[in-house]
């Protein structure tokens, strides 16, 4: 069925009167414009690892306020007959964000789209969709690794205290991730779906799979993958490979790269809702755009950013190095 409707879809923009509605504005017809923006959605989602774990709200006056309550204190002293207890005040701490927005697009000739094999329009689509989810999931992620709460990886039985310390050798171990999820039991928070999350590079995933005690723990553990891009579980953790996990290129020891894995409980930050006004495609047919003789049409996408920490006691960022130290970039 897709194959027939990207077959027609050649023909969209290429003529005034075509089996598609196009409307009289030079615009796309209600039912194309749905196929479009579903297949930008889907290709920006595959690339939003991070943003699947983000509290979303959305957005009201240019601006994302996201509300939490306060924590009440144990109520351990013995009530005494007739007295009425001091109590406690209920509280809400409110976080605020601007928003910001984002853009690109392309141009297709008409040439081009007339006389190309394949479905331009849906390919250019497809490559904004998944450009779109690349540039959401970063601006995220930087907003996210600049969170307070950081723990480094040990060299040998030396404990590191600084980035620039870090070497090939402090690698991300069976026992630094369950330091990292003691560390989030330690600090109360909460569970999503009865684990905790974390998010690696494929060159840190790299060193903790080959580690004997991951072999051994997946060697009979068949885990059903809960999240999007995760690659296993260990003490309580799911992991979720992702290309675009921070690489601080040329920071550690001997100019190797270092690298931020991330361990977060459940409503740790916050994001606006990635749907709605938040992202949005848009295609201009050459009769609308493309100047006096109709010679391109236009591709592109825009959506609205906001992301904020919520709760500090929630994320870690474990830093380490990796045995790709030497030849990965900065992201």
């Amino acid at each position: 069925m897709k194959k027939i409707i990207l077959g027609w879809n050649l023909q969209l923009f290429s003529t005034d009167v075509n089996p598609i509605n196009v409307t009289s504005q030079g615009g796309m017809s209600p039912t194309w414009k749905t196929f479009y923006d579903t297949a930008l959605l889907e290709n920006a989602r595959e690339n939003m690892l991070f943003t699947q774990l983000g509290k979303k709200q959305p957005i009201k006056g240019g601006k994302v306020e996201w509300r939490k309550f306060n924590t009440f204190q144990k109520a351990l002293t013995a009530l005494q007959e007739g007295i009425i207890p001091t109590g406690q005040v209920f509280g809400m701490t409110k976080i605020e964000g601007e928003v910001t927005q984002h853009g690109d697009f392309t141009a297709v000739s008409d040439r081009l789209e007339m006389e190309s094999y394949d479905d331009v329009i849906f390919g250019a689509t497809e490559e904004m969709g998944a450009a779109e989810g690349e540039t959401y999931d970063t601006l995220t992620r930087n907003v996210l690794v600049a969170g307070n709460c950081v723990m480094y990886a040990p060299k040998g039985d030396s404990e590191i205290t600084q980035r620039e310390a870090l070497d090939n050798t402090c690698t991300l171990t069976p026992d630094l991730v369950n330091r990292a999820a003691t560390w989030l039991k330690k600090n109360k928070a909460p569970r999503i779906d009865g684990y905790y999350v974390a998010i690696i590079h494929p060159s840190v995933a790299y060193d903790l799979r080959n580690h004997e005690k991951w072999e051994e723990y997946h060697k009979y553990s068949n885990v059903e993958p809960i999240f999007k891009g995760e690659i296993g579980e260990l003490h309580g953790v799911r992991f979720i490979e992702s290309n675009n996990a921070k690489i601080w290129g040329e920071a550690g020891s001997g100019g190797v790269a270092t690298y931020a894995t991330l361990f977060m409980g459940k409503d740790a930050f916050g994001i606006v809702e990635p749907e709605g006004e938040g992202m949005e495609m848009i295609i201009k047919p050459k009769e609308q755009i493309g100047g006096p003789l109709n010679q391109f049409s236009t591709i592109g996408y825009k959506f609205c950013h906001c992301a904020r920490i919520l709760y500090q006691e929630r994320m870690l960022r474990v830093e380490s190095g990796s045995s790709f130290g030497l030849v990965d970039e900065e992201n």
